[in-house]
């Protein structure tokens, strides 16, 4: 017999590629092709990079993985200008933005869960999104990131909800089945209409005349 699923109290959402466009991916795509290198081949490459430096759980800063990098691949560019390739990409997406507020209204606490590094906090300085959300839980700052079973219990108990009563939402499915392992309810993003009616039917939002009430 399948038990029923608990209430969701907290959502608890991915930045990039969720919350804004996923600059990270996109710039490390440009980056390469920049430089004359096979991009998706870069991309893989600096991506295991930044957990494998430990610059994505703050053990090393930007400037050493720039260099490690570059050590790596032979790319070239300043830290300045590396790091603008990307950063300049994180776009945050007004809709996502209005769903969240409208999930505060329904009374979920609201939290991010990113495998981000000190960028995170410069892209919040430059166009503040944090003030959305109670808890936010920064690989940079929190020294785990989501390759770590852990790191969902922890969140958990920080916000002081059961695992089964998060939902988590990341558009990487790796992360997504972590978190289902970890007894979360999980969503898998794809793109904001999509998730908006799957976010109804977690959250137990009746639609209305076929439209979805997030609007």
């Amino acid at each position: 017999m399948q038990r029923a699923r608990k209430t969701v109290k907290a959502a608890i959402f991915d930045f990039g590629g969720v919350l804004a466009e996923e600059g990270f991916r996109e710039g490390l795509l440009a980056i390469g092709k920049k430089n004359g290198l096979d991009p998706e081949r870069f991309r893989s490459i600096a991506d295991e990079l930044i957990h494998e430096s430990g610059y994505v759980t703050g053990l090393v800063n930007e400037s050493q993985y720039w260099t490690a990098l570059r050590g790596k691949t032979g790319v070239s560019g300043s830290d300045e200008e590396l790091r603008e390739e990307i950063l300049g990409r994180f776009v945050l997406r007004p809709e996502m933005l209005t769903i969240v507020e409208r999930l505060k209204a329904r009374g979920l606490l609201l939290a991010i869960l990113s495998d981000q590094t000190n960028w995170l906090d410069e892209i919040n300085a430059k166009t503040p999104f944090f003030q959305h959300f109670q808890y936010i839980f920064n690989s940079y700052r929190i020294r785990k990131s989501k390759r770590e079973l852990s790191v969902f219990s922890d969140v958990c108990a920080a916000i002081g909800i059961s695992s089964d009563e998060g939902l988590f939402i990341d558009d990487n499915s790796d992360n997504v089945q972590r978190a289902s392992n970890e007894g979360l309810q999980v969503l898998h993003f794809r793109d904001t209409e999509s998730f908006k009616k799957e976010l109804e039917q977690a959250i137990n939002v009746k639609l209305l005349a076929g439209r979805s009430t997030l609007r």
